[in-house]
């Protein structure tokens, strides 16, 4: 068992802020739905015939509203449970603007300030991909409101869209074997322990499924791929004939049915009043252990460290990224 510590913006602390000042937490829950049919594309075939969904519009975003807006030392003002709805009518809100320098210098990959350009929000712009996953938001003097509510925080952060900012989490597992290649069940559930690649992020530290931003009118299957090669193969670094052998042995994973976990809002401590960070997560499984399993896992640039971890309860992890891999380990039958 991989034993993980939590980093800075972790939910201890988020509990202990809301705590010293007077304010309820809450936190995620899970609700069962009847199971939906299989979804197909030309790249790959998705199934989600799991009881167990997450709904987008799941309990108030906690990791939004985070004490401390991540890499900076931007204070978040403080927004309880029950003020959240922008429904609720609320004088004393008095968020804090912030855009990370990073944005602000204009990258390909951020909008530009809102009134030097026209956005069209709630539709495919360009290539760029405004649409939410929750359906229409709102607008408030030409900028986005993030469906959840309120967050404290008002600007991009450190997100380079305004409105939805769209991610793609390939969730990759294997069966924890022992010497004889037997499946090692936990000595407590009696259920198999699936393993999952995870990546340490460099900016916070904690440890995370190694996604990525979906690429201007780049299909979201092709962006499952490409950031599983980038972030846990290193796939950049290598020399092209490499890199050819990697595409072909992932590819063959990526073209398997794929379990579609979850698509939606993600709590992400990154998220403001005005962008926010959704996600289409999938997982791919190496039933056999000789397709994924047999490659070197080599952290990418956004990765501190890359290694094959226990799914378990007990490990903590990014944003919602636990209760993507508890829907995993139930669609598996595995320990969780």
């Amino acid at each position: 068992m991989v034993h993980l510590v939590l980093g800075r913006y972790c939910i201890g602390q988020i509990r202990l802020a809301l705590t010293l000042i007077g304010l309820p937490y809450s936190g995620c829950t899970l609700e069962v739905r009847p199971a939906i049919s299989t979804i197909s594309s030309s790249c790959f075939n998705l199934y989600t015939t799991s009881v167990w969904t997450m709904p987008s519009s799941a309990a108030p975003h906690v990791k939004s509203r985070c004490p401390e807006y991540p890499g900076s030392k931007i204070k978040r003002f403080p927004v309880p449970d029950d003020k959240m709805g922008w429904s609720q009518s609320w004088p004393q809100y008095i968020p804090v603007s912030h855009t990370d320098p990073s944005v602000e210098k204009k990258p390909v990959w951020a909008d530009p300030d809102i009134g030097s350009f026209s956005p069209k929000f709630n539709a495919v712009d360009a290539g760029v991909d405004r649409t939410s996953f929750d359906g229409t938001y709102k607008l408030e003097k030409g900028k986005p409101l993030n469906p959840h509510g309120r967050t404290g925080v008002t600007g991009r952060g450190l997100l380079g869209r305004w409105g939805p900012n769209h991610a793609a989490d390939p969730i990759v597992t294997r069966w924890k074997i022992d010497a004889k290649k037997a499946k090692i069940s936990h000595s407590v559930s009696k259920r198999p322990i699936l393993q999952f690649v995870s990546i340490k992020r460099k900016d916070c530290g904690e440890w995370a499924i190694p996604g990525g931003m979906v690429d201007a009118g780049e299909q979201v299957s092709l962006t499952l791929q490409r950031e599983f090669s980038e972030e846990a193969l290193n796939s950049l670094m290598v020399s092209a004939p490499e890199r050819a052998k990697i595409n072909e042995r992932i590819g063959k994973l990526f073209k398997s049915a794929g379990f579609q976990v979850y698509k939606g809002y993600v709590d992400d401590p990154r998220n403001t009043d005005n962008a926010w960070m959704e996600t289409v997560a999938v997982n791919f499984h190496d039933e056999s252990g000789n397709s994924v399993s047999e490659l070197p896992l080599q952290a990418g640039d956004d990765a501190g460290q890359v290694q094959w971890v226990d799914v378990d309860s007990s490990v903590p992890l990014y944003a919602n990224h636990s209760h993507l891999m508890e829907l995993v380990a139930k669609e598996r039958k595995a320990h969780w």
